[in-house]
């Protein structure tokens, strides 16, 4: 089986075509300028994962805050992630960085602050 993608790697943008077996092995890649092209489609066909970012109510504020994931998540976990996220009520201060959520879904990624949010 034949999957096209293009890679977002750089800019170049290059199309690739990358070959699955029936299996789900990887067999090859063509359309790839640089061996980051050919690891991004490896990585795309066989585990594709994404960063993911949200807005959280925070109780008491107006000003929601906005997280991320600390590095990608399974493809197949960002809608259990976004469900889970719903519950999650943080508490202020909130510091960029901080772990709001640790371990999400026991993914090894850690849901992380990406503004400051002051106690007043």
């Amino acid at each position: 089986m034949k999957k096209a993608l293009v890679c977002i790697s750089c800019p170049m943008g290059c199309c690739l075509e990358a070959e699955i077996s029936e299996q789900g092995e990887f067999l090859g890649l063509s359309g790839n300028h640089c061996a980051r092209g050919a690891a991004y489609a490896r990585q795309e066909c066989l585990s594709p994962t994404r960063m993911v970012t949200a807005l959280l109510p925070v109780p008491g504020i107006v000003t929601p805050l906005s997280v991320r994931t600390d590095k990608p998540l399974p493809k197949a976990q960002i809608f259990p992630c976004l469900e889970y996220l719903k519950t999650v009520k943080p508490s202020l201060p909130v510091r960029i960085g901080d772990i709001i959520v640790p371990d999400i879904l026991n993914s090894g990624v850690n849901i992380i602050a990406t503004r400051n949010l002051p106690s007043d």
